[in-house]
């Protein structure tokens, strides 16, 4: 039978920094919410091989033909294979303006949980999604990572340099950077790696512009701990498994002005 494709609106929340494939030169984990409020993880998606009209934002709306499960053995209670050829951008990205009032009104409608809560649903439903609300952010860790892709998919650049569609270049990230933080309900501290990339992005322009690595990944620290972990912020974390492990990571990161309501007593 031929594959089935429903046409879906969702609201882009979370891209994922670029990883090499075989199959579509590389890819981003890409993840949004519906109209109907449900996660839906889009994979795969090849998106700076697609047509700039395709090329979406976060926080912008599209629509897209969704298959009602995963691409391949990817059996997440989320996955959804994409018609990328259908893809169709709805409108700006929602504004940051009023206390980021348009995302807040998407977001906080959504069940935040912690992540012993999170994983706990994941072992009643297969839940691989959520928003997690620390508690407490302790720590941005820093770690040296390879500074190179691994052999086989250095091999994967070099072969389609020769035979495939021309190669776009991917910078490999020398660091792993992981959120140490606290929940409500948990007695010691949370460690999960971030694989958003915005993260990627920050550290390769700022790279870029000291020409040096460690300050740059000093930089990402002071943006992604200093600030969107600051008091002022209503800091949540955007939270996914990895296939095929499970294992939670940091996919994005919602830091709105936090609001304080005024106690008279």
């Amino acid at each position: 039978m031929p594959e089935t494709f429903e046409k879906t609106k969702v609201l882009i929340i979370v891209m994922t920094y670029p990883l090499p494939s075989k199959g579509h030169q590389e890819l981003v984990c890409t993840a949004g919410i519906t109209e109907n409020q449900e996660w839906v993880r889009l994979y795969p998606v090849d998106y700076r091989y697609r047509p700039t009209n395709q090329q979406f934002h976060k926080y912008q709306w599209v629509e897209v033909g969704l298959s009602p499960r995963g691409s391949g053995n990817d059996n997440r209670k989320e996955s959804r294979k994409p018609d990328l050829n259908s893809i169709t951008i709805l409108g700006e990205p929602l504004s940051v303006k009023d206390n980021w009032s348009e995302r807040r009104k998407i977001i906080d409608s959504m069940p935040s949980r912690t992540l012993n809560e999170l994983k706990a649903q994941h072992d009643l439903d297969k839940t691989s999604l959520g928003i997690v609300k620390p508690s407490r952010v302790v720590d941005l860790k820093i770690e040296a990572a390879d500074a190179e892709w691994k052999p086989e998919w250095q091999m994967l650049f070099d072969q389609l340099k020769l035979f495939g569609a021309p190669q776009k270049p991917l910078a490999k990230i020398p660091y792993k950077f992981s959120y140490v933080f606290e929940c409500s309900d948990n007695d010691k501290p949370h460690n999960a790696m971030i694989e958003d990339w915005e993260l990627g992005m920050l550290f390769l322009n700022e790279r870029d512009r000291l020409q040096d690595d460690e300050k740059a990944a000093q930089s990402v620290k002071n943006k992604f701990f200093n600030e969107m972990c600051a008091e002022k912020r209503d800091t949540k974390f955007f939270m996914g498994t990895t296939f095929p492990y499970n294992t939670w990571l940091v996919l994005g990161v919602f830091w709105p002005p936090a609001t304080f309501q005024l106690k008279l007593f």
